[in-house]
């Protein structure tokens, strides 16, 4: 129905060219998702804030020897988990830097300290203690991975996230947020969402929009994602994230997107990506949030009662009360999902591994949805 130059034009589309534009992203989430808006309740687990890379805009990653950098514990991981679950969580969602151990001694000396050679040892590691001494089950976002770590990953986790970011080189360029990143190098990260792929691991990805990218960027990263979904089929949902410029940052001072990037961002992903990839914008990110539903998302992501976004920590979560009652406004109803899509549960011995998946059989209902939904408990509380 739309070709490269449709998306291409969409660039400049005002408020009235944009409406039925939006009209017809809704008709595609109606046609594939109903009126059915999904969350995940999760734990936050940062594993470590320690990371080789240096993104311009970020917040989570800590240096050496400044207050808070390490590694967290065992005790304080399964602490966590325990609590999260007794609150009704079903995903523990690992984030964590990049091989911080290849670049700062110190983060090898903690990761020997532990008992551990790498990070991604110790990540396996603690999936594994969650599944056996939990019933979260973990979703792990590691940055880019091995072959031989994607293969370990699907045997701990019910899913793996990376985002793509922006399929452009040239946001590696000096004063770019991607300078001097190794592990944000493009074609690495396409290496890794293939790799998942070839595996077969339900797969989150993603763009990051108002880096210093052009609208074209913004259209090829959404094609590069939609040509490995359709090879592999294994990308479960597209994150469709603002930036939020941040203090002390590089990028302090740069215009963030408004609410009309967003939307025709989000109708431009809608319209672009196969209609069974879940489409994602975090709520705690704008103001008015219940406004993308408008541009055909069918997923709020992750929503912790416990645990704060450490990527974005100045951004509360939006209480579920208030989720609850901006989806139902739009005609939607709010069901609560779990780390792994219904759609790649039907298909669990092709994409999951034998450990996540007795964990997600005993948390998911015959519609692969959460067995038990917190929501109308907490409304009733």
């Amino acid at each position: 129905m739309y070709n490269r130059t449709d998306f291409l034009d969409m660039e400049h589309a005002q408020v009235a060219r944009l409406a039925p534009l939006m009209a017809a992203a809704r008709a595609v989430r109606h046609m594939q998702w109903g009126k059915t808006v999904t969350y995940s309740r999760k734990v936050f687990i940062p594993l470590t804030n320690l990371c080789r890379d240096s993104c311009g805009y970020c917040t989570f990653a800590k240096q050496p020897g400044t207050p808070g950098a390490g590694y967290m514990t065992p005790d304080e991981v399964l602490a966590v988990a325990r609590q999260g679950e007794r609150l009704g969580c079903k995903e523990a969602l690992f984030s964590l830097g990049e091989r911080p151990e290849l670049r700062y001694p110190e983060a090898r000396q903690m990761l020997q300290a532990l008992g551990y050679a790498t990070t991604m040892e110790y990540v396996v590691a603690m999936c594994q203690r969650i599944l056996r001494e939990t019933s979260l089950i973990p979703h792990v976002n590691a940055g880019t991975l091995t072959e031989e770590e994607v293969r370990q990953l699907k045997g701990v986790a019910g899913s793996i996230g990376l985002m793509l970011e922006n399929i452009s080189k040239r946001l590696m360029a000096k004063d770019m947020p991607h300078y001097a990143c190794p592990d944000k190098v493009p074609l690495q990260r396409i290496r890794t969402l293939q790799r998942a792929g070839m595996e077969r691991i339900a797969t989150t990805t993603g763009i990051l929009i108002g880096i210093g990218e052009t609208w074209t960027e913004r259209v090829d990263s959404l094609y590069a994602i939609a040509e490995l979904h359709q090879k592999y089929g294994h990308i479960q949902e597209v994150i469709v994230q603002n930036f939020r410029a941040k203090p002390g940052t590089p990028m302090a001072h740069w215009a963030e997107p408004d609410m009309h990037d967003m939307l025709k961002t989000l109708t431009l992903a809608r319209l672009l990506l196969p209609a069974e990839i879940s489409l994602q914008a975090p709520p705690n990110l704008a103001e008015k949030f219940e406004q993308y539903l408008h541009a055909g998302i069918n997923d709020w992501g992750g929503i912790s009662p416990l645990t704060i976004d450490h990527i974005n920590p100045e951004r509360a979560w939006p209480a579920l009360q208030e989720v609850v009652r901006r989806t139902a406004r739009e005609g939607l109803m709010l069901r609560e999902r779990l780390t792994t899509y219904p759609r790649y549960l039907r298909a669990a011995h092709h994409f999951i591994g034998p450990m996540p998946f007795v964990a997600l059989a005993q948390q998911a209902r015959p519609d692969g949805l959460a067995r038990q939904q917190m929501i109308h408990e907490e409304l009733a509380a």
